[in-house]
């Protein structure tokens, strides 16, 4: 059986920090969240801000072991 995915179901995200912000880029629109409110990211090293993925609820950054629901 052949499994379809729709170009809607596809996101392309950018992941970015700058001023102490996160900021999320999805479908043309980019949304900054302080890093206060985010202790772990706002630690983290460089390194480790770059591991994440994209899942189904969010954007998971894998060696925190941190979940960012969107």
């Amino acid at each position: 059986m052949a499994l379809f995915t729709s170009r809607k179901q596809q996101k392309d995200i950018k992941v970015t920090f700058n001023n102490g912000l996160l900021h999320v880029e999805a479908d043309g629109k980019t949304t900054a969240y302080p890093l206060d409110w985010y202790p772990a990211l706002q630690n983290a090293t460089e390194e480790e801000r770059a591991d994440w993925t994209l899942t189904t609820t969010g954007i998971r950054f894998n060696k925190l072991d941190v979940d960012f629901l969107l």
